[in-house]
C-alpha cells in the first residue's frame, strides 16, 4: 500500500500534537520532518528538539529529512530524539556511502535524497544500500511551492531500475503534491508522498488526508 507523509513544516506549531492528530484520523503513514539549516537550503526550521515533540505526539513513524550541510554530524541526535528514518542530501554529502552506511549502523532507514536538477545516475553506486531515495520535485528551502513535472522522469527512472535490478528501496517525493497531480506522480511509481500544503493548509485535514490516501490506492480495473 502507498504511504502518505503529512509534512509538519507547513503545520500550525502552536498545536502540534493536534495537528499530527487530525492527519492520523485521516489515516496518513508517517509524520515528515523537513531539517533546514540556512546554508543548503536558503530557509532554518528546527532541529532535534522538534523531532521528539513529534516522536511523544505519534506512534507513526517519523520521516527526517535532513536538508543540511555537515549531516554526518547530527544523524546521533536525530537519532536519540525519534527519527525512524534519516534521509540525506546526494549534493550536500562528501562521503554519502560513509554516512548511509552509519545510519543503518544506528538501527534505523537510511535514505537519500536528490534535487531536481541532480539526475539519477549519481545515485548509482549507493541504490543497494539505502532504504528510500526521496526525489525532490520543488527546489528545496519553502513549502508551497510549485510541482516541477520534469521531476516525473526521475521517478520513472529509479522505477524501473529498481525493477529491473530487484532493489528494495522505496521511492518518495516531495514537493508540490496535491490532489490535481498525485495520481500522476503515483503512476510514474512514487511509493510514499510527503504532502504538505496541500493537506495542513486545507478546510479539513483529516478528509483531505483521506482522499489523498484513497487516491493513490484505489486500483482501477
Amino acid at each position: 500500500m502507498k504511504k502518505i507523509a503529512p509534512s509538519i513544516l507547513n503545520a500550525d506549531l502552536s498545536n502540534l500534537s493536534q495537528q499530527i492528530r487530525y492527519v492520523e484520523i485521516g489515516g496518513a503513514d508517517w509524520i515528515h520532518c523537513d531539517i533546514m539549516d540556512g546554508q543548503f537550503v536558503p530557509n532554518i526550521t528546527f532541529g532535534p528538539p522538534v523531532v521528539k515533540a513529534v516522536k511523544n505526539s505519534t506512534r507513526l513513524p517519523v520521516d527526517v529529512h535532513l536538508m543540511i550541510e555537515n549531516a554526518e554530524k547530527y544523524l546521533e541526535s536525530f537519532v536519540e530524539n525519534g527519527a525512524d528514518i534519516l534521509t540525506v542530501h546526494q549534493e550536500a554529502q562528501v562521503h554519502l556511502n560513509r554516512t548511509l552506511t552509519r545510519i543503518k549502523e544506528l538501527g534505523i532507514k537510511a535514505g537519500v535524497s536528490v534535487n531536481p536538477s541532480t539526475p539519477v545516475y549519481t545515485l548509482h553506486e549507493v541504490l543497494e544500500l539505502v532504504d528510500l531515495i526521496l526525489i525532490m520535485t520543488v527546489n528545496p528551502g519553502f513549502g508551497g511551492q510549485s510541482f516541477i513535472e520534469s521531476t516525473l522522469r526521475k521517478v520513472e527512472q529509479l522505477s524501473a531500475l529498481r525493477e529491473r535490478n530487484g532493489y528494495k528501496f522505496l521511492i518518495e517525493t516531495d514537493g508540490g503534491i496535491s490532489k490535481e497531480n498525485i495520481l500522476s506522480v503515483s503512476n510514474a511509481g512514487c511509493d510514499v508522498f510527503v504532502v504538505g500544503s496541500a493537506i495542513f493548509k486545507s478546510d479539513n485535514i483529516s478528509a483531505t488526508t483521506t482522499e489523498l490516501k484513497n487516491l493513490v490506492n484505489t486500483i482501477i480495473v
